[in-house]
């Protein structure tokens, strides 16, 4: 007589045969984790399936009915979160984003090899250094850190402790128009 796969005594073996799977496999055998595949919710296929009649919607209401969404931010007729905070602050329609490099990122690259010392750093040659992500967004050189080495860079802005900075390890700062 065949034991059912769920009876207590049977567990152990499902163990054992589930730990022996864990030694066997390997990169010539390999298949997904435990669990990881799992057969997609089939509703509205008949009741003895556990997801028939409503198919998992409930009974009544918007949500039981095709073709809609409750909007983002419905909270079923309560006072939505957005509407419920306060409103402060402004943002600029014409505020300039910029990439921000410090100066302490172009001493370590430069010393490492990254960027080259006997030529001028561009916005170009930092974005191939993989120091800025977009290529096309102005680039503004901070003062955080310290320079050792002479260096001439060219970026859109460069603050004025970045200025000092170079200038006093003698290399040169130019602004980019």
């Amino acid at each position: 007589m065949i034991a059912h796969p769920h009876a207590s005594g049977d567990r152990k073996l499902r163990d054992f045969s589930h730990q022996i799977n864990e030694l066997t496999m390997a990169f010539s055998n390999p298949r997904p984790a435990v669990g990881a595949n799992q057969n997609r919710k089939r509703v509205g296929r008949g009741e003895g399936s556990g997801h028939g009649k409503t198919s998992t919607r409930g009974s009544n209401g918007a949500g039981s009915r095709s073709g809609n969404r409750y909007k983002a931010g419905f909270e079923g007729g309560q006072m939505p979160l957005a509407r419920r905070l306060p409103k402060f602050g402004f943002h600029s329609p014409h505020r300039t984003e910029y990439q921000v490099v410090n100066i302490d990122t172009l001493e370590a690259c430069v010393s490492n090899g990254r960027l080259p010392k006997d030529q001028t750093i561009t916005p170009d040659i930092l974005w191939a250094a993989g120091l800025i992500n977009r290529q096309g967004m102005p680039v503004k050189i901070l003062g955080n850190g310290e320079l050792k080495q002479k260096v001439a860079i060219e970026a859109h802005k460069l603050s004025k402790s970045a200025v000092e900075k170079i200038e006093k390890a003698g290399g040169t700062a130019k602004a980019i128009l």
